[in-house]
């Protein structure tokens, strides 16, 4: 199970519930699960959601992923911004920030994490890797 806890107990780093470091200071990547027992990829879990298996072990995104739904939000905010869940290539799903214009973000397109923690939301910020092929737009 992953805890923010300083105080919790580190385990060996092959267990199945072994914590990485959070001494070291990565702002360029996604912490996320994997179930020790179906290997079902998660974000920010107690339990997989497959099996109800409590034993997962954490590892560290890539950074990629595809915009499955994006939204623009204009509420609580004095500006409109963009709201989109990103599937990642490790199999999960994070709900996160795509920079860019908020009218040329859509589903499909490729993102790459910019920074794992938006300062003033505390969510994923991406960037679009590439301008998606669009036809007759």
């Amino acid at each position: 199970m992953y805890h923010h806890s300083g105080n919790v107990a580190r385990q060996a780093a092959g267990s199945a519930a072994g914590v990485l470091d959070p001494g070291t200071p990565d702002t360029d990547t996604i912490l996320f699960q994997r179930c020790t027992w179906c290997g079902t990829a998660m974000y920010h879990r107690l339990l997989c959601p497959v099996c109800q298996g409590g034993e997962l072990r954490t590892e560290r995104s890539e950074g990629l992923g595809t915009v499955r739904h994006a939204t623009i939000v204009h509420r609580n905010t004095p500006a409109a911004r963009n709201v989109s869940l990103v599937e990642m290539a490790e199999g999960f799903v994070v709900r996160g920030r795509v920079m860019g214009p908020l009218i040329g973000i859509h589903s499909g397109d490729r993102v790459r994490l910019s920074t794992a923690k938006d300062p003033v939301r505390g969510e994923p910020v991406f960037s679009l890797v590439d301008e998606p092929y669009r036809a007759w737009s």
